[in-house]
């Protein structure tokens, strides 16, 4: 296995939490690389992690990848998940299946469940730091999957629902896959939708928020339209997305993650 370990969680950057998860990676590893993708996905977001792990792991060297968003606070089993040439780590609530997916789809799925790979003393409330810490580091070290405990059949991992789109004559429906630290809101339809409908940067878009309708500019980027303008673009990921030039797009347009969006070429 690489010595290439990622983090993601939850924990902010205000704590020690993610020095502590450093140390012990080091403590067993000491050649391991960190690469810290994210922590400061909005506490409990399952869905804002699943995200952006998603979209990050095409990016990430093979290594060892531990992502912990867990609003169930330890109530679930903890797994370990081969897809491609990654092996994912963190608790078995939906958080790992996009990127997984994104991977290949998952190989082998192992319940963390050998108590002499974890710290000697497991917080009930810090799995990151007593757990999945210590097994990310001996497994960059070679320990064998086979080792961290029993086989899950993998139809018995938890996914959460794919993000999808919908075409239609004259129209796209998605949803608000998540929104950024920017207020950005970035939707589960994808740019080759919009070419579908014959929609390029330079068009105008009708959006549809519910009942209300309003026309946003589609350009190539935010910074195409003026301060405080709403606007349509394809951001990094390929996925469309709605923002506001310096500005908040989810608190003026009350989209918040999962609301029904439409999309159609302006007349």
């Amino acid at each position: 296995m690489t010595s290439v370990i990622s983090l993601l969680t939850d924990y902010g950057l205000e704590d020690g939490y993610i020095a502590a998860c450093h140390g012990v990676i080091v403590g067993i590893s000491p050649e391991s690389r960190i690469i810290d993708v994210c922590h400061l996905i909005p506490s409990g977001d399952v869905r804002r992690g699943a995200a952006i792990l998603a979209q990050t792991i095409a990016y990430l060297p093979p290594g060892v990848h531990v992502a912990v968003v867990d609003p169930g606070g330890g109530s679930r089993r903890a797994v370990a998940v081969e897809a491609g040439d990654h092996m994912f780590l963190g608790p078995d609530n939906g958080l790992l299946s996009w990127a997984i997916h994104a991977s290949g789809g998952a190989r082998a799925a192992y319940e963390l469940s050998n108590k002499e790979l974890f710290l000697e003393s497991v917080s009930p409330t810090f799995h990151g730091r007593d757990l999945f810490a210590p097994v990310a580091a001996h497994l960059a070290i070679g320990c064998p999957p086979s080792e961290l405990g029993p086989e899950i059949p993998l139809e018995r991992l938890v996914s959460l629902p794919a993000p999808t789109s919908t075409v239609q004559e004259g129209y796209v429906e998605g949803e608000v896959l998540s929104i950024d630290r920017h207020g950005n809101a970035q939707l589960s339809i994808g740019s080759g939708d919009l070419v579908t409908l014959d929609v390029s940067p330079g068009d105008t878009l009708v959006v549809w928020l519910g009942r209300r309708r309003i026309s946003v500019p589609f350009r190539e980027t935010f910074a195409a339209v003026p301060p405080g303008e709403v606007v349509a673009f394809t951001d990094s990921a390929g996925l469309v997305a709605l923002a506001v030039n310096s500005g908040d797009a989810s608190q003026r347009l009350g989209l918040p993650p999962g609301a029904h969006v439409r999309l159609s070429p302006s007349p």
